[in-house]
């Protein structure tokens, strides 16, 4: 009895081993000329920080909620700004108000060196007849010359307030512009991954309030020898597939090679279970196909990405993608 028990026993241990090792020997097969790694999906982050230090007056948005650009993430207190914009355009203002005095400074300048011409020109020619002495014409003449260095001063004291409009109405436009920061706004659309200021704080310049994921630049990491790196290129065609959704195949591609090898991560293992010396390649999905699902984006999730090394083999029956999904693609502008 017990014979035949350790009989059936290693019978069925066999056809288990034999089932395996067709299985596994398919799937290898399956393979031949493509790589892969493992990875998760990683989206573009984004912080959204003021120009100007405030207290906070609300944060009207939750983490996990997807925004459109243009969606107000937080509203700061400024009024201290606001006062310096006002005084900004006062000294606007008086440059304007020194612009006209520098003006009419100019205009005399020239009636009086007009007037000087005239008074030269007669002494001179009275001299010539020697009706006046020789010192009266040097007379005219210096004063000729002094109003000449008159009107150029003018003309530079004109110039002077002109240019010191151009910067008092610069600076009000950059304190205009950091107002705006009174209202924080999304830059794109995505969602918020942490919110990091509450009503009531104080934010620093520089400070972030919210950090938002670009859910249209979401792409996989993966490390790879150097035996392969060196039959990819940039804009290759690739799968993702990931371990919530191990029956559908993503496409994507190699938007990045690293120029660099480095040293594997501890996290990641590569088809020889762990390189020393590997590529980092990031392989991204399309922005057309995630702006279509974007509401079903999730990162973090752990998958597998596959290239092709040998770009004259069949994609696999499992990496094949489904014609719904390039139609997508195509269906973008």
């Amino acid at each position: 009895m017990t014979k035949n028990l350790l009989l059936i026993a290693f019978v069925i241990a066999a056809v288990a081993g034999g089932i395996y090792y067709y299985f596994q020997h398919a799937k290898t097969k399956d393979l031949d000329g493509i790589a892969y790694g493992n990875g998760r999906i990683e989206a573009q982050s984004i912080d959204i920080a003021t120009r100007h230090g405030g207290r906070v007056l609300s944060v009207p948005v939750e983490e996990g909620q997807m925004v459109e650009a243009g969606d107000i993430v937080a509203e700061l207190d400024l009024t201290d700004l606001a006062a310096s914009v006002t005084g900004a355009k006062a000294n606007v203002r008086a440059r304007v108000q020194q612009k006209d005095a520098a003006a009419s400074s100019v205009a005399q300048a020239e009636s009086a060196l007009i007037l000087a011409d005239k008074e030269f020109a007669r002494a001179d020619a009275l001299a010539r007849e020697k009706a006046v002495s020789e010192s009266r014409r040097d007379q005219a003449f210096n004063a000729k010359q002094a109003a000449e260095a008159q009107l150029s001063a003018a003309k530079q004291n004109l110039s002077s307030a002109e240019e010191g409009i151009e910067v008092a109405e610069a600076e009000v436009a950059r304190l205009e512009d950091l107002l705006t920061d009174q209202h924080l706004k999304a830059s794109r659309a995505g969602r918020v991954l942490y919110k990091l200021v509450e009503p009531g704080e104080v934010m620093s310049a520089g400070g972030k309030a919210v950090t938002l994921l670009d859910l249209t630049d979401v792409y996989m990491t993966i490390f790879l020898p150097t035996e392969t790196i060196g039959k990819l290129q940039l804009k290759q065609e690739a799968r993702i597939v990931l371990d919530a959704m191990p029956d559908t195949a993503i496409p994507a591609y190699i938007s990045y090679i690293s120029p660099e090898a480095q040293f594997t991560p501890r996290q990641v293992e590569t088809r020889t279970e762990r390189e020393k010396l590997t590529f980092r390649v990031k392989i991204r999905i399309p922005p057309s196909l995630l702006s279509k699902y974007i509401d079903k984006v999730k990162t973090g999730l752990p998958g597998i990405a596959y290239l092709k090394i040998d770009q004259d083999r069949d994609w696999p029956d499992n990496l094949k993608v489904d014609p719904a999904l390039l139609q997508d693609i195509e269906a973008q502008p």
